[in-house]
């Protein structure tokens, strides 16, 4: 399992634990100041992108200490994993409140309101902590020019609009604000400031606990799945005409598995695949 489920999970997946998500850590001033600032100031995240631009100029010895040590204070504050459908559906079975938001990673990267983002809560009722919190900042961004703010909604409505955004290619993550304070869950392709920072050699989230594979008598050498994955995980053999994936480079993210006609995807636990059991 990943660092945080032995340091926020008791040896269990850290994203599936209530206190995680509790008003209590919410409550706390430094977190809720700092929730505040995130979304108040969402230009920082490409100048914290133009910044690893700077370190990859740099000595391959100094990016090896560097990028590590900025990696381990970032999973203090604001770190994330990435998640299959089905460990979504775990966490809509006991959160309490949902709230889709406009995505701060694309109002940076593309200038446009796309609400791929979902705050979400164990405590109770429209008008949550969260939800105040944000609605506080004020910024243009979350609002637009042609919405009316924040949406509220149930989680059967939220879990069908991942299932349509997993059919376009968009990966599941799961983020803290201050660790271990579980606040949103978002939906990222290129146009996500984490997933450019991995492009950069720099870990910004963990993998999933599970890795893709392939059913090679069910693989019709479609291809499809090479074009959704955003890892660059799956190759092509052309003398086999069937896929592969590659577990050492494979998130787990599931969208591969989405996207195949033939069901020839399927997720296996991390754990027992020892090309992948201690990547993450």
């Amino acid at each position: 399992m990943c660092e945080f489920c032995h340091k926020h999970g008791e040896g269990e997946k850290w994203y599936l634990q209530a206190q995680n998500y509790s008003t209590d850590l919410l409550g706390d001033l430094r977190r809720r100041t700092y929730i505040h600032e995130f979304f108040k100031n969402p230009e920082r995240l490409g100048k914290n992108i133009s910044r690893l631009d700077d370190l990859n100029r740099l000595p391959s010895f100094i990016q090896a200490v560097v990028k590590p040590a900025i990696s381990n204070r970032q999973k203090k504050t604001h770190y994330g994993q990435v998640l299959p459908l089905e460990e979504i559906e775990k966490i809509f079975s006991f959160v309490n409140s949902v709230i889709r938001l406009p995505c701060i990673c694309r109002h940076v990267s593309v200038g446009t309101e796309q609400r791929y983002c979902y705050g979400i809560s164990v405590e109770p009722g429209e008008d949550t902590t969260m939800g105040k919190i944000i609605r506080s900042v004020g910024a243009d961004y979350l609002t637009g020019p042609h919405t009316a703010g924040l949406e509220t909604l149930s989680t059967d409505e939220a879990l069908e609009q991942f299932r349509e955004l997993e059919k376009k290619g968009l990966i599941h993550t799961v983020w803290t604000f201050k660790s271990p304070f579980i606040g949103g869950i978002c939906n990222c392709d290129m146009d996500c400031m984490a997933l450019k920072a991995l492009s950069k050699s720099y870990q910004s989230m963990f993998r999933a606990e599970y890795v893709a594979e392939v059913n090679i008598d069910l693989c019709s050498g479609c291809r499809a799945c090479i074009k959704s994955c955003q890892f660059g995980a799956i190759s092509f053999s052309v003398a086999q005409e069937k896929v592969s994936i590659n577990p050492g480079t494979c998130y787990g993210c599931g969208i591969c598995r989405a996207v195949c006609r033939q069901n020839a995807i399927f997720l296996r636990d991390r754990s027992t695949v020892p090309a992948a059991a201690n990547l993450w």
